[in-house]
């Protein structure tokens, strides 16, 4: 039997407390609008299956799924995410944030900072492993990305055009178009910033 590094332990203990702070929230945001585990499914495309095992923290959720959901509760990720709101300055100490998608080869996406609804923007601190990639669905129409590369190189891939980006260069972007990122590099770790900006959030949350 191998033994876990320390570090895949504390790893996976985080995803876990992270899987369960969702789970609550999504409960709580479904509850304070009266719906079922049924009509939460049909506002957001998330299999009540899925809804089930997220509801119990049991799931490991995409990003995808978690931005359905979130946009279907009219809340925002960051605030699906982490409910410590405090008002006029919010600061997360390196390490806190949490990590929503983690690669095969040692990637990892994690959330920085965030703000409340309508007008949704995200900042997301992003690692690729040598030749990681991760690949995107179109998001809520309107939705823009920012990407600066900080570390390596970044492949990114929006619609149908692709460009190779280096340390230094950045991007803008339509995230309402199929989108993805890999590091074309076989031996060095590519880092990026990602800010993502969701207008509007939540404006079919009513009906």
């Amino acid at each position: 039997m191998h033994h876990m590094r320390r570090s895949d332990l504390e790893a996976r203990a985080g995803a876990d407390s992270i899987a369960r702070a969702i789970g609550g929230r999504v409960r709580q945001g479904r509850a304070s609008r009266g719906w079922t585990l049924d009509q939460l499914a049909e506002r957001s495309g998330v299999s009540r299956r899925m809804l089930v095992s997220i509801e119990q923290g049991s799931a490991n959720p995409s990003i995808a799924t978690l931005l359905l959901i979130s946009d279907a509760l009219g809340v925002g990720l960051p605030v699906l995410v982490d409910m410590d709101r405090s008002p006029g300055l919010r600061v997360t100490r390196a390490g806190a944030a949490p990590v929503l998608w983690r690669g095969e080869l040692g990637g990892q996406a994690m959330l920085v900072a965030g703000t409340d609804p309508p007008d949704v923007t995200e900042l997301w601190d992003w690692t690729l492993g040598p030749g990681e990639s991760h690949s995107s669905e179109a998001h809520a129409a309107g939705t823009r990305e920012l990407l600066l590369v900080l570390d390596g190189e970044v492949e990114l891939r929006v619609g149908q055009h692709a460009e190779v980006l280096a340390t230094g260069d950045s991007a803008s972007f339509a995230g309402d178009l199929p989108h993805g990122y890999a590091n074309p590099s076989s031996a060095r770790v590519a880092r990026f910033a990602l800010t993502v900006f969701e207008p509007a959030v939540g404006g079919g949350a009513a009906r």
